[in-house]
């Protein structure tokens, strides 16, 4: 892969800003008006792993936050104003956890190494790993067990989405946004929808995670 120099980049920019306006003249007047996503993207800082280009979507089109192995931390500040203003503000519809498969962040918690900094965060891995060891253990092949990781981080990353007030205040009250769980497989370049039973999830926590004192109709 050629590196580019900051040359590069900014001519690439200018090319791509005089293609926009001249498929669009009033592309860019748009853009700047306002953002109206439907989607909210959490998703590996990987660089490998471009949202808008792998969804299909336009600017605009999808509000996007990353970090390393699309974690939804209960004490990230920087994910939760995210979801909050994703929600609450850009009202979106969707919210989607996408990991991929090969993720560094997945293969480095699971490794007998101290890596200072990094280890709170890769203890929440961990931590997937201890409440799923027993079918994780059991699978005989090493890259399907990374594989399957990968799958089941997105699974309780998902679920600490619903455990968020403002997503179930929304959704008692307006049906939307709905959480879903993708995985993106670098090998093929396909996305992988790993068909979240959302409505279930959060019916089952409500007992003891409900935020909103409310009744909940499924």
């Amino acid at each position: 892969m050629a590196h580019k120099t900051q040359q590069d980049i900014f001519e690439h920019n200018r090319l791509w800003a005089e293609q926009k306006l001249q498929a669009d003249p009033h592309f860019f007047d748009t853009l700047s008006a306002a953002q109206t996503p439907d989607y909210l993207y959490i998703g590996c800082a990987d660089s490998r792993v471009s949202a808008e280009e792998m969804m299909g979507m336009a600017p605009g089109e999808v509000f996007v936050h990353r970090n390393i192995a699309n974690m939804v931390n209960a004490l990230d500040i920087n994910a939760a104003s995210v979801v909050r203003y994703a929600v609450e503000h850009l009202k979106v519809k969707h919210i989607v956890v996408c990991g991929h498969y090969q993720c560094g962040g997945i293969l480095a918690a699971m490794q007998p190494r101290d890596y200072g900094l990094l280890n709170p965060w890769l203890r929440t891995i961990r931590d997937v790993y201890r409440l799923h060891r027993d079918e994780l253990d059991a699978i005989a092949d090493e890259q399907a067990r990374y594989d399957r990781l990968v799958e089941l981080n997105v699974q309780e990353q998902c679920i600490n989405l619903i455990k968020i007030a403002c997503v179930q205040k929304r959704y008692l009250h307006e049906q939307y946004p709905t959480v879903h769980g993708w995985v993106f497989d670098i090998r093929t370049g396909r996305l992988k929808d790993l068909n979240i039973d959302f409505k279930g999830i959060l019916s089952d926590i409500q007992r003891i995670y409900d935020l909103t004192d409310s009744e909940w109709s499924m």
